[in-house]
């Protein structure tokens, strides 16, 4: 039987040694999921814009900063050819085809109004009277789009309500090889279009507008203009009542 005196040690006692037991975690105390340590970012609705890294769209820049801005031929060309190819695959003759590039130019026409009526020095009204419209077609707007001016601008002696602008040479037919069998097909009902969309967006609302080619000296290719096109464009009845009314005012 141990007595007190063998209980009694001379000096500090150690420590018994220590064993390190693994750490026996709790279910309730392991992280967290991942969805409740990460924040969610809000989901923006989509608007069919592509937002670039700066956040500033077309619309954020200057109207005026492609004013001078011109575009290469050789662009243009592959460019047009490559709709004209696009819409002859849906089509089934040459009249639904000038149909669809008709069309395809009618809100271009509406675009162009008003961005070039802004760009002039002393920005006008928006034109009242057929031939101050007509004018502004054959020098503003055909600058813009070719460089230069259209050749002549007519009025039909068999109907007052026809008007014709003539382009010795169209740039749209410049580029372009018409086979055979689609006949008197005209690239320029793509620029007829353009012309539509100008006189609708004026408010002078037209029964149509038709580009017809028309070879000079001969015809063919061995003429002066062998590519020259006729834009005949015919307003309605309310437009020539209009007018009338006008003139009469004046």
């Amino acid at each position: 039987m141990a007595t007190p005196h063998s209980l009694h040690h001379e000096g500090p006692q150690k420590p018994p040694p220590s064993t390190t037991l693994p750490l026996r975690q709790h279910p309730q105390q392991q992280p967290q999921p991942t969805q409740q340590t990460v924040q969610a970012l809000p989901v923006q609705p989509a608007t069919g814009l592509r937002y670039p890294s700066s956040k500033k769209t077309i619309y954020d820049r200057n109207i005026n900063r492609s004013k001078t801005a011109e575009l290469s031929r050789a662009a243009f060309a592959y460019l047009f050819i490559e709709m004209i190819g696009y819409a002859q695959r849906r089509v089934k003759g040459v009249a639904d085809l000038e149909k669809r590039l008709n069309e395809a130019g009618q809100p271009l026409g509406h675009r162009l109004l008003p961005l070039l009526l802004h760009r002039l020095p002393s920005p006008p009204p928006r034109p009242t009277r057929i031939l101050p419209l007509l004018q502004f077609i054959t020098t503003t707007l055909w600058r813009h789009l070719f460089g230069r001016p259209a050749d002549t601008l007519e009025r039909s002696a068999a109907n007052a309500a026809e008007y014709m602008i003539s382009d010795n040479e169209p740039l749209v037919s410049q580029y372009i090889s018409v086979p055979r069998e689609m006949g008197n097909f005209n690239a320029g009902a793509f620029v007829a279009g353009v012309i539509e969309g100008v006189c609708v967006g004026a408010g002078f609302e037209v029964e149509g507008v038709t580009a017809h080619g028309v070879a000079e000296q001969g015809g063919g290719e061995g003429g002066m203009w062998p590519g020259k096109t006729v834009f005949l464009i015919r307003f309605c009845a309310g437009v020539l009542e209009r007018e009338e009314g006008l003139g009469k005012g004046m």
